[in-house]
């Protein structure tokens, strides 16, 4: 017999929580940072006051078999359930969504969205189509049945986004180098800033996500001073040859973030082993992720530059790259096309809410 359970801060709970996702992955392809989801569910993250969380537990005969989190914010008339995870079972899938759509009815609401782990910028969404079968670093990944579990269960897809896998580059395309020689003989500066310029860059970059990514679904804004807290934790990950910073008569406009792929290991170094894993990495990834790019739209064209500046980079150094995470629609995740050598494809799904339910 299946039982929801909605819990606190008890200790019991928090550790099955912890404790299904550990069950249902390994080690290699488990995301999750314990010590970042035990903040988030006992509300001592940083950003815990931008939200309300309601968290919630499926257990069968005892055992923990299901759970998700509601993410409610002010002012938005959207339910987000985020933090899923449920065993391989339709009964179990079937327990879990009826229920929280039940509830979400019972608090007022008429939308859930999701999956929606409490994000500011980025969503989590789900990758359906998962022929690479390790996430990448700063990639949503999750169990291949789980679009079917939404989509046997009410939910249809709402928005849609790509990754773009690049094959490595012997020599950058001609037309983005083009491109970034107009644009310095125009008088942009574009380089890759020093490792102690990295305060003064995340305020830069702070500045500009605030007015470029504002009209993503689920934004919400924070102050500079919990920005550069969430994103401190880069200054360990960063290799800043893969930030391109674009100024234009000493002011920035645009940026190009790109990550060595560290896979699961950055999730948790807090372990010894993950962080040496992480700075070995660092100095000679195979790979790198490039999920932020992001110009001005008074200078069109500039993304298109610091394209061809990372592609300099890239043959420098010979490794492969993932552009992260672009929406439909935006140019970006068509830059550098010729390149590609697979799509990797997210959704983002909704179910509207009876009246009755």
């Amino acid at each position: 017999m299946f039982e929801i359970v909605r819990f606190d801060t008890e200790e019991k709970y928090i550790k099955d929580f912890i404790a299904l996702k550990k069950k249902l992955y390994t080690r290699m392809n488990n995301t999750e940072s314990v010590s970042d989801i035990t903040r988030i569910l006992t509300g001592t993250h940083p950003l815990s006051h931008y939200f309300e969380l309601d968290k919630f537990l499926i257990y069968e005969d005892g055992k923990v078999c299901g759970r998700f989190c509601f993410t409610r914010y002010p002012d938005d008339p959207v339910l987000y359930i985020g933090f899923y995870e449920c065993v391989n079972r339709d009964d179990a899938a079937k327990f879990l969504f009826d229920n929280a759509a039940r509830i979400a009815g019972e608090m007022g609401y008429k939308t859930i969205t999701g999956p929606v782990d409490c994000s500011f910028w980025i969503k989590y969404r789900l990758k359906i189509n998962l022929f690479e079968k390790l996430p990448y670093t700063g990639e949503p990944y999750n169990l291949d049945y789980y679009l079917k579990q939404f989509t046997d269960n009410g939910y249809e897809v709402c928005e849609h986004y790509i990754s773009n896998y690049f094959t490595k580059i012997v020599e950058p395309d001609p037309k983005y180098v083009k491109r970034l020689n107009e644009f310095r003989a125009k008088g942009y500066e574009i380089r890759s800033p020093l490792p102690e310029e990295f305060d003064k860059v995340i305020g830069e970059i702070y500045v500009l996500i605030t007015r470029l990514y504002s009209n993503f679904p689920i934004y919400r804004g924070l102050t500079e001073e919990e920005f550069r807290r969430v994103f401190n934790d880069y200054r360990l990950i960063l290799d800043m040859r893969y930030v391109k910073m674009a100024y234009y008569k000493g002011e920035p406009v645009a940026f190009f973030i790109g990550v060595p792929d560290y896979g699961a290991r950055v999730y948790n170094t807090k372990n010894l082993i993950n962080l040496l894993g992480v700075l070995k990495r660092k100095k000679k990834a195979e790979a790198y992720v490039l999920p932020y790019l992001g110009a001005l739209p008074e200078h069109a064209g500039l993304g298109a530059a610091l394209t061809g500046a990372m592609m300099v980079q890239l043959k420098e150094t010979g490794g492969e790259s993932i552009g992260a995470l672009c929406r439909d629609g935006k140019i970006s995740g068509h830059y550098a096309k010729v390149f590609f050598d697979n799509e990797y494809e997210y959704v983002l799904l909704s179910r509207e809410i009876p009246q009755n339910a």
